[in-house]
């Protein structure tokens, strides 16, 4: 699974793969090279919303609460506020965020996926609400609609074409 992770004001990406006896997880920051730590299931254990884990030779013992995407993280007598995103929250966000036909004039992808259908050319007019593509990304076809009525300057991008994050699809008048 994937992860974004903010704590005093950093930026991290983790990448969680469960295996049969353990979990393999890699965290990134910014510019920095990935962190990769093996944690062995049997040197786990939950109970309501504490975690007990043995990691390198060290036992801690973890309190989580939380909502939404807010969690306050408390072990060895300190805490920290961290918003976490799995894959299907950044999915969301990023749609949200990447449809918003605000001051840039353009759509752009909030992640990496695969463009199904594109539903406008150069010159439509279109209404707010009304879709203007479906991309594909973590096996989930998105219809991306425009949120105010605009007419489409450009479309930078074809039918089947994939994408990364972040790459211009639409740009709008």
């Amino acid at each position: 699974m994937l992860f974004e992770a903010e704590s005093n004001k950093k930026k991290y990406t983790i990448h969680v793969n469960e295996g049969v006896l353990d979990w393999k997880i890699k965290i990134h920051q910014d510019k920095k090279e990935p962190i990769q730590y093996i944690v062995s299931k049997n040197d786990y254990q939950t109970l309501d919303k504490t975690i007990s884990f043995i990691f390198k030779n060290s036992s801690y013992l973890i309190d989580v609460v939380g909502d939404g995407i807010n969690y306050d993280v408390y072990t060895r007598g300190s805490y920290r506020s961290i918003k976490i995103f799995n894959d299907e929250m950044l999915l969301h966000e990023s749609l949200r965020g990447g449809d918003s036909l605000s001051d840039d004039k353009e759509l752009k992808s909030g992640m990496p996926g695969k463009i199904l259908k594109v539903l406008v050319d150069k010159g439509d007019q279109v209404k707010a609400g009304e879709p203007i593509l479906i991309m594909e990304a973590m096996k989930m076809e998105n219809e991306m609609l425009a949120t105010k009525d605009t007419k489409i300057k450009a479309v930078h991008v074809k039918e089947g074409q994939t994408v990364e994050a972040d790459v211009k699809l639409i740009s709008f008048s």
